[in-house]
């Protein structure tokens, strides 16, 4: 897939690990101008982490860019820990991690998850917070966990059978709970099967087009492993949010200006759900990509973020 329209390829200018509580160990990456306009990418899953492509959404001459994989994910340790891993403790992460680097305020970029984790924690500190570009957006609602499990069998039949078909049939009738067992098992060759048939099945209702590279990724055992385990763990608990939900706090933000790019046929994160937030929030901006699906490195999905990003580095 040609990624002419993303900036070149770049590496990290200062990486570390930072303690947290329950054992984790949080790895972060700053990237770009160190005296540049801070902003802070937040990766999907829950449970995903970052990647070196996901450097590239930003100009590295003007933005100070901070990645960081979440607690149990990408090269952050213990892999796939689900101990003391809640909305909140993430919320709480992303506070210590912006002190420690001495940042006084950021913008946020997120996609899916990320989106959700954005908004949670802009709600907590919006005062730190200078604005938000959003993609592929979840409010972790039970109808959008519903289609994940469920509601994707109209669009994908044979991913959503190759998704439930994985399970015995006198397990199908829970696929949350089932899947939820396995993924906590400690043993390998029952946790890692599972992993990979959940984590593939995201893949493949990921993009417009079939993308066998995105459901390749999606597959690599580091990967799979994580993102699994800790979605079916923050679906099975209502993703530790807020009775109320995010809508409900939207107040808190209503002032910071936002963009949001959403695929027109997004399955994994349908439109509606972008609209939704759009409509609660009167200083964002929705564009709606009309050839695409969920993922943040389909051509018009990517074009469209560059651009957010870079209205805001002109004062939108």
């Amino acid at each position: 897939m040609p990624r002419g329209d993303l900036f070149p390829e770049i590496g990290p200018y200062e990486a570390g690990y930072l303690p947290l509580s329950a054992g984790h160990v949080m790895y972060w990456e700053q990237v770009g101008n160190p005296r540049g306009r801070p902003v802070l990418f937040l990766h999907g899953g829950p449970g995903a982490g970052a990647g070196a492509v996901h450097r590239r959404f930003f100009d590295p001459e003007f933005w100070r860019l901070v990645l960081f994989d979440q607690r149990g994910a990408g090269r952050s340790r213990p892999l796939g820990s689900l101990v003391e891993n809640t909305t909140p403790d993430l919320v709480r992460d992303i506070e210590t991690l912006r002190r420690h680097l001495g940042i006084e305020r950021w913008l946020l970029f997120g996609g899916s998850w990320g989106s959700t984790l954005a908004l949670a924690y802009a709600q907590a500190y919006p005062e730190r917070v200078a604005g938000s570009v959003l993609r592929g957006v979840f409010l972790g609602r039970p109808c959008e966990v519903q289609w994940f499990l469920h509601g994707l069998r109209a669009v994908f039949p044979d991913s959503h059978a190759a998704f439930a078909g994985f399970l015995p049939e006198h397990e199908r009738a829970d696929l949350l709970g089932s899947y939820l067992r396995r993924l906590t098992d400690p043993d390998a060759t029952i946790h890692m099967p599972a992993a990979r048939a959940w984590s593939i099945y995201e893949g493949s209702c990921s993009t417009l087009l079939p993308s066998p590279d995105t459901v390749a990724s999606f597959a690599q055992d580091r990967t799979a492993l994580g993102l699994a385990r800790i979605e079916a763990h923050y679906f099975a608990h209502g993703l530790f949010l807020p009775p109320g939900g995010l809508l409900e706090g939207m107040h808190r933000i209503a002032h910071i200006p936002a963009e949001i790019v959403q695929g027109r046929y997004d399955m994994v994160c349908p439109a509606c759900t972008a609209f939704d937030l759009a409509a609660a929030w009167t200083a964002a901006r929705l564009t709606i990509v009309p050839d695409a699906g969920h993922s943040a490195l389909e051509p018009g999905i990517r074009r469209a973020l560059v651009a957010a990003v870079e209205r805001f580095r002109h004062g939108r």
